[in-house]
């Protein structure tokens, strides 16, 4: 398999983490050990979707615009960065006044925030070195 596909797949992959994720963290009451603020989640949506804009005008275009695929792959590791930080509302709370975790609809537990974001930040490595190695 030629690897423009994998890029391709995963850019794709990547248009839905950020989508999901917003979707799923703007609701009332997300699922988790701690409630993520909307700055972070509107964070993460900006970063992702400047990142994939560029990117995709990058693919696109040819490789031939490598200024505007060095931005986007900034905004692409901004977006996994921000991703991972929001894992780390599932890190379990200690203490007298702690809550227990919230479960929604979409599963049980960090497992889709796991796949979604761990895939995002091996995505960004993948495009990190396409990028080095097509330019």
């Amino acid at each position: 398999m030629k690897p423009e596909y994998i890029v391709y797949v995963l850019t794709f992959l990547s248009a839905v983490v950020v989508v999901l994720t917003r979707v799923r963290l703007s609701q009332a009451r997300a699922a988790g050990q701690h409630q993520v603020g909307m700055g972070t989640v509107n964070m993460h949506s900006g970063f992702g979707v400047v990142g994939l804009v560029l990117w995709v005008i990058f693919l696109v275009t040819g490789h031939g615009m490598s200024l505007v695929g060095v931005v986007a792959l900034f905004f692409y590791w901004l977006t996994a960065l921000t991703g991972l930080m929001i894992l780390l509302r599932w890190l379990p709370s200690r203490g007298r006044h702690a809550s227990d975790s919230t479960d929604d609809s979409w599963s049980e537990g960090p497992g889709l925030s796991i796949l979604a974001h761990v895939g995002m930040l091996v995505g960004v490595v993948v495009f990190t070195w396409f990028y080095a190695t097509q330019i």
